[in-house]
């Protein structure tokens, strides 16, 4: 491909970030920043630090990243100690069931963990039973303001994403490191603290950054648990009144510079280098055979993880067939009748086709545009291109509450871009945020596939008259094809899911995503909770077999997915 043609791809890549990712961040904070009359003002700013609601709010916040990041590491570290050190029965088929948490989006698995451990739920309803709980006082096990609940939920939910960036630290790590330490005298646990973890920080770090994101921005699970005093809830009820309130805006603001602090100030700590993943490791890791009793130790530890893991979903699909379940251990009826109520409910068939076409069209735009940038980082010497990559992969540093507050913001009745919004329909503003918000997805596993397919292929096919446009479409992308699958499939299934896009830009009931129909179902009276529950059984299968076949194309490659 000729320089020329990269330059282009260049120029094309940057305009549509400065569009569309730059400008929505900078309507937002050029509005938390400027008065009425046009001046400039820090007052709002200081205010969400003087205002005690909004002060509490960003403390939760915090709170529910640090929170949901820590117990996601707990979770996750053991295991992939454990998966990269052993071998042990059902192995294989475990580490695969790992992922199974990441095919139900965290605001509709709050459903299944609040049936589970709210006060009328299945643990109360067990002990009172057994005589071990009083009935007419029930133990509160979320807490007040259901901060534990969302922490559990999330890191349920996250824990996934910490463990494909350790494994693969892990699979990198040169052994005869430790096995150096080992001859110096250094085992165990204290190897473990004084070598294997540092080296393996990185990795550890690039997935810690994702999950604190996602955790300390959460919407969906707050919304659910009714905790209401956390700064991205604030956020979405302020939309209700954003003519003339600018405090909103100095909510985003504050959470996007606290996400970037934080952010910045772990990379510093922990990510400046990587030599421990520098290449590949000089000897292969052989896997140790531990005796009976550890091998199954291990299996019952991934196993009873597994199963914690899975309650939300048992919860949602149980809920989704259960005629009555209020302050018993198991439904007091099964019925299937939740499933056809479901598919012939006027808002869930529009919003399954809704999803379906913000989805497929913004994986189509995913894919030709990652496409060219993979292949620009890594075909192309071309000044720059190591900024193109990192812009490419900005999207997921920077909250998704904070994107869609801004381009809620651009779209308003007046602003330059409110042609985007067509008769009051937001398919096109939310065909480019889903596309915006996946684009790495993509990148990295066309970038991935650029790196396993030699460029002699393409260069010999220049050679015999093909031009460098044909080469790479008639040889190179079929090569990569599998590649470019398994990072469409994430692509196109998390863009069905996505739920703050969804909740925040589309306002009229013809225009709602499944996310957002889930949620209204989720608030509506009588059996909307069942409706919401069976159409999120169904969101749950849909997403469970993507993954599933990007985890088989991709591998442990699927942890660079999620890797900034």
């Amino acid at each position: 491909m000729s320089r020329k043609f990269s330059y282009i791809i260049f120029a094309i890549t940057g305009v549509f970030f400065l569009l569309f990712f730059l400008v929505p961040i900078w309507t937002t904070v050029r509005e938390a920043f400027q008065t009425a009359d046009g001046d400039f003002t820090i007052a709002y700013i200081l205010e969400v630090f003087k205002n005690p609601i909004y002060l509490e709010g960003l403390v939760n916040s915090l709170k529910m990243g640090i929170f949901s990041t820590l117990l996601s590491i707990l979770i996750a570290l053991p295991l992939a100690l454990v998966a990269n050190t052993w071998k042990f029965p059902g192995k294989e088929v475990l580490t695969s069931m790992l992922l199974v948490p990441m095919i139900l989006p965290p605001f509709v698995g709050a459903l299944g963990i609040r049936q589970f451990l709210g006060q009328s739920g299945v643990l109360n309803s067990f002990l009172i039973k057994l005589g071990l709980m009083d009935g007419s006082a029930p133990a509160d096990w979320l807490g007040d303001g259901q901060l534990p609940g969302v922490v559990i939920m999330n890191a349920l939910h996250l824990y996934p994403i910490a463990y494909l960036n350790i494994s693969a630290a892990l699979a990198n790590l040169d052994p005869a490191m430790e096995e150096a330490a080992e001859n110096l005298g250094c085992f165990g646990i204290r190897r473990l603290f004084k070598i294997t973890i540092p080296l393996i920080m990185p990795g550890l770090f690039a997935g810690a950054t994702i999950i604190f994101i996602w955790s300390f921005t959460e919407l969906g699970v707050p919304l659910v648990f009714d905790y209401a005093r956390v700064t991205s809830v604030q956020i979405f009820h302020g939309i209700k009144d954003l003519s003339g309130n600018p405090f909103p805006y100095a909510l985003v603001v504050v959470m996007l510079v606290s996400t970037v602090i934080l952010y910045l100030l772990g990379k510093f700590a922990f990510g400046r280098d990587n030599f421990s993943t520098s290449g590949r490791a000089s000897t292969g890791r052989d896997l140790k055979t531990p005796g009976a009793l550890t091998g199954w130790l291990c299996t019952a530890a991934f196993a009873g993880v597994i199963f914690v893991a899975m309650l939300p979903h048992i919860g949602v699909v149980l809920l989704s067939v259960s005629k009555d379940w209020y302050g018993t251990i198991l439904p007091s009826g099964l019925t299937g009748q939740h499933y056809s109520d479901a598919l012939g409910h006027p808002l869930t068939i529009n919003s399954i086709s809704n999803s379906l076409k913000y989805a497929s069209l913004s994986t189509i735009f995913d894919i030709i545009l990652g496409i060219a940038i993979a292949y620009v980082v890594v075909r192309t010497k071309i000044p720059g291109r190591q900024f193109l990559d990192a812009m490419a992969m900005l999207p997921l540093a920077v909250p998704g509450l904070v994107l869609a507050f801004g381009y809620l913001a651009m779209t308003r009745e007046g602003r330059i871009f409110d042609f985007l919004i067509i008769n009051e329909d937001p398919v096109i503003i939310l065909v480019i945020a889903y596309a915006v918000r996946r684009l790495p997805y993509v990148v990295r596993s066309a970038a991935a596939g650029y790196q396993q397919t030699s460029v002699s292929l393409e260069e010999a096919a220049q050679n015999l008259g093909c031009p460098p446009l044909k080469s790479l479409v008639k040889i190179t992308l079929p090569l990569i094809a599998a590649n470019l699958i398994a990072g469409a499939l994430l692509a196109f299934s998390f863009a069905m899911l996505e739920v703050s896009d969804s909740l925040i830009l589309a306002a009229r009931q013809q225009h709602f995503p499944i996310t957002k129909a889930i949620y209204s179902l989720i608030s509506a009276l009588g059996n909307g909770h069942h409706l919401a529950s069976a159409l999120g059984v169904w969101a749950m299968a849909f997403l469970g077999i993507t993954i599933l076949g990007a985890g088989i194309i991709l591998g442990q490659k699927l942890g660079a997915l999620f890797r900034m």
